[in-house]
């Protein structure tokens, strides 16, 4: 059991750290969302999936706190992250030049 829960804990903090260096190192703000979307949405699930573990072992139950998070955070994340794309493209915010799908934003205009 320990096994399990500090592979989910470690595997959950790489992620969440490397989704946190993409927002940080990415250029523009349309490669920025994959970092905290992708990546760091899979280091916090994988936290809380650890803790759901954790506490179910130790209670008497099944831990729903923790799974409801999980679900949420799963629906929310791809949902927020489309509309603020979305709300990017609306006040034509340019994407920096050299990254993929430049040409087809600038064929759109």
């Amino acid at each position: 059991m320990d096994i399990l829960l500090s592979i989910l804990i470690i595997t959950g903090a790489v992620f969440t750290f490397i989704g946190s260096l993409g927002l940080l190192r990415l250029k523009d703000f349309y490669t920025r969302l994959h970092g905290p979307t992708k990546a760091t949405t899979l280091g916090v699930g994988c936290i809380l999936i650890a803790s759901a573990v954790y506490f179910s072992h130790q209670g008497e139950g099944i831990s729903l706190h923790e799974i409801l998070v999980t679900l949420f955070l799963f629906i929310t994340a791809p949902v927020s992250a489309h509309l603020l794309s979305k709300a990017a493209r609306h006040l034509n915010l340019a994407a920096q030049p050299g990254t993929a799908g430049t040409d087809e934003a600038d064929a759109d205009n």
